[in-house]
């Protein structure tokens, strides 16, 4: 990867999250597990290459440069995607291991997080902060 970018336009992380809700949506409605398997592989390869398809593919529909969107961290945005790609696969896994119960239990986080975002509570963001927050009074311990 280059450049990491400092931000990423709204819409951009706002199309990814209503990718992850609509795919457990469809993957529930029609018990077709393997659904789930789009966000999950466009959020590991945005983790590990910087390209996630189904946010580049929605960058050729914004009407305005991107910097003139409301910015989101992308530093966040990456440990946001860490949990939403570790709740697709635990889910995706259970779903095809029979493990029906934790198979919604994973899926139904990832998406009423994803939900909750767009609504405008980031729960990433708070773990995020609460996480450094940890840090920041174990570090004071050590003075």
């Amino acid at each position: 990867m280059a450049n990491k970018p400092v931000s990423i336009p709204r819409p951009l992380v706002r199309t990814n999250q209503w990718s992850i809700i609509l795919s457990v949506l469809a993957s529930w409605l029609t018990g077709e597990a393997w659904i789930l398997a789009i966000p999950l592989l466009a959020g590991v390869m945005g983790l590990l290459f910087g390209y996630n398809p189904i946010m580049r593919t929605a960058r050729h529909f914004l009407r305005k440069n991107p910097s003139e969107y409301i910015p989101e961290d992308w530093e966040q945005q990456q440990f946001n995607q860490v949990i939403a790609v570790a709740c697709l696969a635990l889910g995706l896994i259970s779903f095809l291991l029979d493990w029906t119960a934790a198979g919604y239990v994973f899926t139904a986080m990832v998406a009423l997080s994803a939900f909750i975002a767009i609504l405008g509570f980031c729960i990433g963001c708070f773990i995020r902060f609460q996480f450094n927050q940890y840090k920041y009074r174990k570090s004071l311990d050590k003075v």
